[in-house]
C-alpha cells in the first residue's frame, strides 16, 4: 500500500527544479554557448567585415581601412579574432565533457576546473574596460552567460562530496607513474598546456602594455604612433581583441591543465583532448598563414606547443584507448 501511495503522490520536483536537475545541464548549455561564439568570431572574421558596434567606435568599416597598406591592419586584427574563436571553441568543448563526464561521477575536481577557469574568463572582460572601449556584445553575451554557469555552479556543488575529496585527487595526480607511456605523455600534455597558460599572461601584458611586439609592426608595416594617427580609436580596439585572446588562453589553458592532470585515462579523454587540441592550434597557427603572417619568430612558440602537444596524445593514445 505505501509503494502505490508514492507512485499516485508522483514526482514531487518542481518543473523548474527537474529541467535544471543538478546544475550539469546549464554548464553544458554554457559551453554550446562559448562553442556557438567562437565559431560565429570565426564566421565573422572569414567575411572580412567588422561587428556593427566595432563600426560605430572606430567610425570606418573594415573596407576603409583595408585601403591602408594592402589591407595589413585588418588582417592583423582579424588573426586575433579568429585566434580568439578557436580558443573558445576548445573552452566550450572542454566545458561540456567536464559536465558530462567527470562531473557527472561527482568527480570535486571537474567543478573546481570549471569555477576556476570560469572565473579567469569572465573576470577577464574586465579588463576590457582599461581601454575606453566597452563591446557591446560581448557585454551582452557575458550578462547573459554567468547568471547560467554561476547557477550551474551552484547546483552542481550541492552533488559532490565533502570538500576535503578534492586532497586525494590532487595527491593521486601528483603521483602518477610518470616513467610509463602514459606518463610520458601526460608530461608532454602537461607542459604544452603550461605554454598555454604562459602565453595568455604574456598576451594579456602585452596587450595592457605596449599592446603589440616588434614582430607586429613590421607585419603591418608601420609603427604604433602611425596607426595612432590613422585613427585613435584604432590602437584601443587591438588592445581589447588582445586582452580577449589573452584571457581566453589563461581560461582554457588552466582547465586544460587541471583535466590532464587529474582526469582518469579514458577513450573520451583522448578524444577530447584531440578535439581541442586541432580546433585550437589550427585557428591560431593557420591563420597565420592565410594572412601572410609567417614570421619564424613569432610562430615558432606556437608551433613547438602544437608539437609538444601533438607528441603528447600520440604516446597517450593506446594507454588510454585500453583504459
Amino acid at each position: 500500500m505505501a509503494g502505490n501511495s508514492e507512485q499516485l503522490q508522483g514526482d514531487r520536483r518542481g518543473l523548474l527544479a527537474a529541467l535544471l536537475g543538478d546544475g550539469r545541464f546549464l554548464i553544458i548549455v554554457t559551453g554550446l554557448c562559448l562553442t556557438l561564439a567562437g565559431g560565429f568570431a570565426l564566421f565573422q572574421s572569414a567575411t572580412g567585415h567588422f561587428l556593427p558596434h566595432d563600426i560605430a567606435y572606430l567610425g570606418m568599416t573594415a573596407d576603409e581601412l583595408c585601403s591602408i597598406n594592402e589591407c595589413r591592419i585588418v588582417h592583423f586584427m582579424f588573426h586575433d579574432r579568429v585566434s580568439f574563436g578557436g580558443v573558445l571553441i576548445a573552452i566550450g568543448a572542454l566545458y561540456m565533457w567536464l559536465a558530462e563526464f567527470p562531473l557527472k561521477m561527482r568527480a570535486p575536481w571537474a567543478w573546481w576546473t570549471i569555477a576556476a577557469s570560469g572565473v579567469i574568463g569572465f573576470l577577464s572582460f574586465l579588463s576590457y574596460l582599461g581601454y575606453g572601449y566597452l563591446d557591446s556584445w560581448h557585454a551582452v553575451a557575458t550578462i547573459l552567460l554567468l547568471p547560467m554557469f554561476v547557477a550551474g555552479l551552484v547546483r552542481a556543488k550541492r552533488t559532490l562530496g565533502p570538500p576535503s575529496a578534492f586532497g586525494p585527487a590532487l595527491r593521486d595526480g601528483l603521483r602518477r607513474n610518470w616513467t610509463t607511456r602514459l606518463g610520458a605523455g601526460r608530461l608532454a600534455l602537461l607542459a604544452a598546456a603550461l605554454g598555454i597558460v604562459g602565453a595568455g599572461l604574456t598576451i594579456s601584458a602585452i596587450g595592457m602594455t605596449s599592446v603589440f611586439v616588434p614582430q607586429d609592426l613590421a607585419y603591418m608595416g608601420l609603427p604604433a604612433d602611425a596607426l595612432h594617427a590613422i585613427n585613435p580609436k584604432l590602437v584601443p580596439l587591438i588592445a581589447h581583441d588582445r586582452a580577449g585572446f589573452g584571457g581566453g588562453l589563461c581560461s582554457g589553458g588552466i582547465a586544460l591543465l587541471a583535466t590532464i592532470l587529474f582526469a582518469r585515462p579514458s577513450r573520451d579523454l583522448w578524444e577530447i583532448l584531440a578535439v581541442i587540441g586541432v580546433v585550437g592550434f589550427s585557428a591560431a597557427i593557420g591563420v597565420h598563414f592565410t594572412i601572410g603572417y609567417t614570421d619564424p619568430i613569432h610562430l615558432a612558440p606556437a608551433c613547438a606547443g602544437a608539437a609538444l602537444y601533438a607528441v603528447g596524445l600520440a604516446l597517450a593514445f593506446r594507454p588510454m584507448m585500453a583504459a
